[in-house]
This record gives structure tokens, C-alpha cells and sequence, in this order.
């Protein structure tokens, strides 16, 4: 049965648990931060922060509104990072979980291409190795029977993981709840992804890649979405590439 994530942003206090704990799970080294007015460290996902809680602020009013995010990757279902591979068994998909695991021969593929097909903005590269590099569902844990590290270790229920349709079944259960509260919340991206955010406002509030673009339909190129902030250019932006 494949897998997912089910992640409610509604439920996370941005204590980070899940950040630390992966990069303990992995045996990665602290990276070195410094305070730049926020306290989402370090500023973006790197070959050793598989995941990352970041942190958004919004003056509106009187009223300072947080948004907490802790971003990984998606393990789509179809994925465009493994479509776009040139290499063949560099980019597999698990077939027991879905998880999309990224091997020693993504050494031999082009990082720009990879990380530009990805329309989360995921893929790093371990600069040391060659490697390209990100989460990877915790899957010697997975396949022990185990959560992923990060779900684990999650205080107060914001991480959920478990066989897909369980999860969408729990999804759907959540939005109806939290829209009593919040009539904006929303699933991100549940059709065409393994971890799904359940988001209380508009998803870019909370990370310019919360949903894959303006629309929510997956396989766009982080260069196209990029593009896509300035809209009026788009399609002169397209005829130049």
C-alpha cells in the first residue's frame, strides 16, 4: 500500500522537533546560522536539511499573523524530478511506498535539470559527494515498520504518516474540521502528492512553493513558476527560453 504524509499546519507550534530529529536520524552535521531577523534557520533546505520549518509573518492590522511550514519533499506520484532524469536507476520510485529515492548515480546528472523539474523547489546537492540529495521518507525506518523519523517525534500531532488512503480518509476529516475556524484552509496538491499540507490560508502565505503553482496542478518548472510572478511576462518569458 503507498504511503504518505499528512502534515497540518494548523496543529504546528514551529518547535523544529521534526527539523532536528531528521538530521540526528541521518547522522548530518549542524549548519551554520546567524540571525537574519527571523527565526527560520538555516534560510533554506541544504544537502544536509532534508527538512525545514519555515517561517512566515504577516502585519495585518493590528494583528501579527505567524505561518509555520515544515517543508520536505512532496514523493509525487508521478515525479517530475524522475522524469526528467538522463541516467537510468538515479531517480527510482519505491514500489512499496511511493517514496521517490534519489541513488549514488544521480552523481552523473545534471543538478540544474533535476532541481528546475521539481515544482516544489526540493533538490540540493551534497557538493562533497556529487550527489543529489533530499528527504527520503525515512525509508529503512518505513520498511521496519517505524514512522519516519520526523513524524515520530512530533509533539503535537502536526505529522501524520501512514497507507494513503488512510491518510486521505484523515485529510478529509481535518479540513472539515479546521474550516469551522478558518473557511480559506485547504489541502495542497492531494492528488498528485505523498505529503499533503492542510494549510489554514491562501498557501502562499506560508512558502511560494506550498502548491505546485497558482493552480494547484502539479509539473510545472521552478523556472516557469518563478515566471510566473510576473504574469503580464510569462509568455514573453517562455518564448526566451
Amino acid at each position: 500500500m503507498p504511503k504518505a504524509f499528512l502534515i497540518d499546519t494548523t496543529r504546528c507550534t514551529a518547535c523544529r522537533g521534526c527539523q532536528v530529529s531528521c538530521k540526528e536520524w541521518k547522522g548530518f552535521p549542524a549548519v551554520p546560522t546567524k540571525q537574519r531577523g527571523t527565526h527560520q534557520n538555516p534560510p533554506d533546505l541544504t544537502h544536509y536539511n532534508f527538512k525545514l520549518v519555515r517561517f512566515s509573518e504577516y502585519l495585518e492590522g493590528d494583528t501579527v499573523k505567524w505561518y509555520f511550514f515544515p517543508d520536505q519533499c512532496r514523493h509525487c506520484i508521478d515525479a517530475p524530478c524522475k522524469g526528467a532524469s538522463s541516467i537510468d536507476g538515479s531517480i527510482i520510485q519505491d514500489a512499496a511506498t511511493g517514496a521517490i529515492l534519489y541513488t549514488e548515480k544521480t552523481v552523473k546528472e545534471d543538478f540544474e535539470t533535476i532541481r528546475s523539474a521539481c515544482p516544489y523547489d526540493i533538490p540540493r546537492k551534497d557538493p562533497k559527494t556529487k550527489r543529489i540529495v533530499k528527504c527520503n521518507m525515512c525509508i529503512d525506518r518505513v520498511q521496519a515498520n517505524k514512522l519516519p523519523m520526523c513524524v515520530k517525534t512530533c509533539a503535537l500531532g502536526a505529522m501524520n504518516f501512514g497507507d494513503r488512503d488512510v491518510m486521505l480518509k484523515l485529510a478529509a476529516e481535518r479540513l472539515v474540521a479546521v474550516q469551522k475556524d478558518f473557511p480559506a484552509a485547504q489541502l495542497c496538491d492531494m492528488e498528485s502528492v505523498s505529503t499533503i499540507y492542510l494549510v489554514a490560508d491562501t498557501p502562499s502565505k506560508y512558502h511560494k512553493f506550498a502548491v505546485a503553482d497558482a493552480s494547484g496542478a502539479p509539473g510545472m518548472t521552478r523556472k516557469e513558476m518563478l515566471a510566473g510572478l510576473l504574469a503580464p511576462l510569462r509568455k514573453t518569458t517562455k518564448q526566451l527560453q
